[in-house]
This record gives C-alpha cells, structure tokens and sequence, in this order.
C-alpha cells in the first residue's frame, strides 16, 4: 500500500513531525494539531501502561462516540494491546453469555457503569499533561504491532451470539486506501465522525482520517451543528433528508456523503447536488473492514466497481471477496477461528448479480425461503415497500405455514399503525400472490435502538413471539 509505507513511526507521530501545526481534531469546544494530539495519545498511552496494560491484551471501551473514547482507542493501540468498541445498549444478557469468550483483560466503560458487573479491571482514563517523549522505549513500535490484531468489531450475526472479527491496523488502512482512491478527501477537509466507533464504518472513518493526515470532528451537539466546518460525512438517506430539509436557509460546508442503510433515490441525491454535495453509495463488510465497493449514487440498483485493493467474483450468485483488509478470523477463547474462505476468498453469503458494468446486492442467501414452492428472496420485497414514501425501512420475515410451508411477514417502519393498512392496498398490484405479506406490523422502537442499524435477527425473534 503506497501511502503506508511512508508510515515510519505511529501515524499521528508522523503526522506532527510533518505538519505539528495543522489541526488533526476538532471537538466542541477545542482543536488539536496532530503535535498536541501525538503528545496526548502517549500520555494517555503511557497512563494506561502505569495501570498494567500490555502488549497483546485486550481491553473493552464502552461508549457513545467522544474525545475520550477517540484517544483511548489510540492510546491502547499504542501500547500493542487490542481493543473491543463495545455498544452501550447491547444488553446484559447477551454480554453474559458473549464477553467471557473473548478473553478480556481490562475495560474503560464511559457509559453507566454495566461493565463492573463482571468483575474485569477497571483502566483509568486520566488527563495529564503530556510531559512524556515521542519515543517510549517499553512501548511497541509501529513496525512491530502492525500486523498483528489490533480491533475486535463485533459482526451482528443473523443467529447465535456475535462474532468478534479481528483486525489488525494494516487491515483498516488498506480498506482506507481503497476508499481515498475513489473519494476526495485532501488534508484540509474535515471528516464528521458520524457513526460509532463500535460499527466497522465508524472505524472507517478513523482510519481514512488517520491516513490521510486530514481533520477529524468529533461533535456532541445534533446534526446539523455537528455539520458546521465540516467537509465529509458519513449518513443514511433519512438523515440527509432531514438535514437538506433543515438547511434551505442555512449554508452547508459538505462537499461529500458516503450513505449507506437504504436504497437511495434520486430526488436525494439531486437535491444534493443542488447544493454542492456529491453523494457516494458503497457496499461494505465488518469482515473487510468497512468498504469493498463504493461509486457515486446515480439512482441506479448497484453499487459500483470494487476499490483499490479489492477483488470481488461471483460463484453460484454468491458475492465473494479477496483482500488484505480481509479480518484475521474471528476471536473466541483464544483462538482465532478462521473465515469461511475458498482459496483465499470470502464466502459473503450475500447474493449477488453483475449487471450494466456494476455489482448489484439482491440479498442473503440465508434469508431466502420457500413459499408454495416459490423462492422468495426478501430484500426483494423489502426493496418495493422501501419505495412507498411513508416507509423508512421494512422486513420481511417468514413465518411457517401448514398450506405454503412458509410466508412472509411484514414489519414495516412507520409513524402511524394506521399506514399499514393503505400500505397493503398499494402493494396489490405490485408483488406476486406467493410475495405478498399475511401480516403486516409497524416496527418497534424498541428494535431500532441497538445501533446504526435494526438486527434482522431481532425483528425475526420479535415476530415469532407475536
């Protein structure tokens, strides 16, 4: 990777030696050159060793996204160990049955405080004023660690406990080369940390920050505050359109979107345009370390060519992928356990077509089914009642049946109960008797609070609890 080799020493240390001046990071009420960031990360870093953190532990950082959690995963990076970015809201039974297979040796929970229910030591994350040299001769090199496992992003599986996919940092550079070749992202542009660290696309993020030597804005205040001086971002459709909606009288800095979540229309990305935003819409995985493939959003069902440094192939509809920001496998009591590979390539199990010179993504192999005889892929259902304008998102799930052997249920995301209802006589004439959905039910909020994304896996366990 040509812009890695350029990395002889940590990134931000690099970075201050290049441009010490330069802002690296922009909070709600500072701004950090990468001189004075490089010197917080070794105190930090140098905190933590005090406290008995060493190469090649593992240490949880529990917490909605801030400074705080930002240089605490820097600093444990730097002392060599691994680092677990830990969703608050996932809950405590499954943190039961998940946590004592990952071999945790420390935790630094900046949230209520859950994690000292299971007895790990507690890292302290103290401020202090940096009087510690660049060089720390007990602390690794970068040269030393960078191959070796770094983060453990936890995939949200469709059954059984989470795994915990495991990366090392050449892994989320190289994924972040491949999407700086594509974007432009220059070092006086300011990316919004928008998503959280614990998702493998707030990871991306970091990375792309960090190899681009740019600046980085890590916000409490609500969007469209968070906004303000900020160049890049990443978001879903519905969070565009709420922030254009908002800004008809107000000027946006943006100048790039990478969206993900939904199909993205049209009318959103003219609007955009309008106001000098290009939209980018890509296709990634937490085993690939965020991006695989990315173009700018045209309307059009795909999502474009793979990135620089990344080679993807279809095999029985099967999307698979090679690359060396493919995870090391994924950690349990341990052990790395390996991927499900062929050759070197990844089995995605996401279905997949190449059509009019780009990949498209038609779903889970997982989550198709058989109704009547019939297959039925979800997504492709999901897809036209995404398209209904009072429809955030939807999910079709199966539900056994003693005629069909199985038809689809529909939990759809709505303001109103009442929607549904109008939903279904739109639907008629635009999906197949075997398509069409028994029940319909208005999406949970519930279900929408455990991350950037609903778990299909949960819509499924609350649907057959009905």
């Amino acid at each position: 990777m040509a812009e890695l080799t350029r990395f002889n020493d940590w990134p931000w240390q690099h970075w201050a030696s290049q441009q010490p001046s330069a802002i690296a990071l922009l909070t709600d009420d500072s701004a950090l050159t990468w001189l004075q960031l490089s010197e917080k990360i070794t105190a930090l870093a140098e905190c933590f060793y005090q406290q008995g953190l060493r190469n090649s532990q593992t240490v949880i950082l529990r917490g909605k996204n801030s400074p705080q959690l930002l240089l605490s995963q820097l600093a444990i990076l730097r002392c060599g160990a691994k680092v677990l970015p830990l969703n608050p809201r996932q809950p405590e039974l499954l943190l039961k049955d998940l946590l004592p297979h990952l071999d945790i040796d420390f935790v630094i929970d900046f949230d209520d405080g859950l994690l000292n229910l299971f007895s790990y030591p507690e890292l302290q994350f103290i401020e202090t004023n940096p009087s510690y040299p660049q060089q720390i001769s007990h602390l690794p090199c970068f040269d030393h660690v960078i191959e070796q496992p770094a983060t453990l992003i936890l995939t949200s599986g469709s059954t059984g406990l989470p795994k915990a996919a495991l990366h090392s940092m050449h892994a989320h550079f190289d994924s972040a080369n491949g999407v700086l070749q594509a974007m432009d992202y220059q070092m006086n542009d300011c990316w919004l940390l928008s998503l959280p660290l614990f998702h493998v696309s707030g990871q991306g993020i970091l990375w792309r920050w960090l190899l681009r030597g740019a600046k980085l804005a890590v916000k409490s205040a609500c969007l469209i505050e968070s906004l303000q001086g900020v160049s890049h971002a990443s978001l879903v459709p519905t969070q565009l359109w709420r922030l254009l909606e908002q800004t008809e009288s107000r000027s946006l800095t943006l100048k790039q979107v990478l969206l993900g979540g939904a199909t993205i229309p049209t009318s959103l990305t003219d609007l955009a345009a309008s106001k000098g935003i290009d939209c980018w819409s890509g296709y990634g995985m937490t085993e690939m370390a965020s991006t695989v493939c990315a173009k700018r959003a045209d309307g059009r069902k795909g999502v474009g060519q793979p990135l620089s440094g990344k080679q993807v192939r279809l095999v029985d509809n099967e999307i698979q992928i090679k690359s060396h920001s493919q995870a090391l496998g994924y950690w349990f009591d341990g052990k790395i356990k390996p991927l499900n590979t062929l050759e070197g390539w990844l089995k995605t199990n996401d279905k997949g077509a190449y059509i009019d010179g780009e990949y498209q993504v038609l779903g889970r192999l997982d989550n198709l089914f058989i109704s009547g005889g019939e297959c039925v892929q979800p997504e492709d259902i999901e897809a036209v009642i995404n398209s209904h304008p009072a429809v955030k998102q939807s999910f079709i799930i199966p539900i056994d049946d003693k005629e069909f052997g199985q038809r689809g249920v529909a939990v759809v995301d709505v303001s109103e109960t009442q929607i549904l209802s109008e939903i279904a006589d739109w639907l008629k004439d635009k999906l197949t008797p075997y398509q069409f959905p028994v029940h319909f039910y208005r999406l949970e909020s519930q279900l929408k609070s455990s991350g950037i994304k609903v778990s299909r896996k949960q819509v499924r366990d609350w649907v057959y609890n009905q």
